[in-house]
């Protein structure tokens, strides 16, 4: 089977010769894998390596100065005076041998009333989305190897405006504006979703909403709050992502246990990345509950197996990700629990990597 083959009978519930293999990786690791493969790029890599990779195709925002700001947070930002596509400022902080763009001030501090919404100079603007690069991008990989885009998100985006602390107070002191403000996050992003479908769905095979809802120990937005602010947009986005023959993948990191049953029952076709050290993330418990309802990708550790772990230990941490979440060959693709980062080293991905192979 070719690797959108593997992925998409996993994806549809049918026999596979074997459980589908991704992986999710920092600039830094790939630059070490492009050197050790002697790969011209990812995916020259990417086949080199043997991956059934599932490539990312989020959406570049042209700002009115001209520059680029990616989807998320730090893509393009240091050409893009220093904001992403929201306006959140960012700043390039250095930690061992990774770099990464993290959040400055939160900008809509200030605009604490749902009227002054209207005064925000940095919703983005529909037609500034590069529909062309990414349905470029679409192209390229569709056949073979299936594509995820765009990223798309409710929560994670409400916080970076609003900063953290401010956007759990939110929730507590005023949900009628973290409605008004999430009516906007909507908006922008669903005329963005139904104009790059419209160009690309032929060529995607996923749409990645991702909208971390927990942490380490426990969730960060109560069951209730979740059920008023967020259930009905995340039915709303997936009806239109089936409506255009493609599958939902979720990704939340962390202890999400009480809402996996709902955002089943809302329409995720795929959740991630299975953070099995958190409470309630047992990966044969997730898979008896939920295995019969949603595709499970990642399960892989990697705050200890992956990047500190030797690879004895990311065998033995590939084979019960395998044994659990992979029961009966279905309903599993094996990947990183979240991007391998800077400094994990290559033996221990090649490890991964031929293990699911073996299996």
């Amino acid at each position: 089977m070719t690797p959108k083959e593997r992925v998409m009978a996993i994806l549809g519930r049918k026999p596979v010769d074997r459980i589908p293999v991704d992986l999710w990786h920092t600039p830094e690791v790939a630059a070490a894998l492009r050197a050790h493969f002697g790969a011209a790029d990812d995916f020259a890599m990417w086949r080199a390596l043997g991956l059934d990779k599932v490539v990312w195709d989020f959406m570049d925002y042209r700002m009115p100065e001209g520059d680029r700001a990616g989807a998320q947070s730090g893509a393009g930002a240091e050409t893009a005076g220093g904001r992403t596509m929201w306006g959140v400022p960012l700043k390039g902080v250095q930690s061992g041998q990774a770099h990464y763009m993290e959040f400055g001030a939160a900008p809509l501090v200030g605009y604490d009333t749902a009227a002054s919404l209207d005064d925000y100079p940095w919703w983005p603007e529909i037609e500034r989305f590069d529909y062309g690069a990414a349905a470029a991008l679409a192209a390229r990989a569709s056949g073979e190897f299936a594509a995820i885009g765009p990223w798309v998100s409710f929560f994670e985006i409400y916080c970076q405006l609003r900063g953290l602390d401010t956007a759990l107070m939110d929730l507590i002191e005023d949900p009628d504006y973290v409605d008004a403000v999430l009516d906007r996050i909507e908006h922008i992003q669903t005329e963005m979703m139904r104009r790059f479908f419209a160009r690309s769905a032929k060529h995607l095979d996923l749409v990645f909403v991702s909208d971390d809802i927990a942490g380490q120990q426990n969730l960060l937005i109560s069951p209730a709050m979740w059920h008023r602010h967020l259930e009905p947009r995340m039915r709303r986005w997936c009806e239109l992502i089936h409506g255009h023959g493609l599958r939902v993948f979720y990704h939340t990191d962390g202890a999400a246990r009480p809402l996996i049953g709902p955002l089943i029952n809302c329409g995720i076709d795929v959740l991630n990345p299975i953070q099995h050290v958190c409470p309630g993330m047992d990966t044969a418990d997730l898979k008896r509950e939920f295995g019969d309802r949603v595709i499970f990708h990642g399960g892989i550790d990697n705050q200890f197996a992956l990047p500190r772990g030797t690879v004895d230990d990311v065998r033995r941490e590939t084979r019960r990700c395998l044994e659990t979440l992979g029961a009966g060959r279905g309903g599993y693709i094996c990947c990183s629990c979240h991007n391998a980062q800077a400094g994990t080293p290559v033996e221990n991905i090649l490890a991964m990597v031929e293990t699911v192979k073996a299996w």
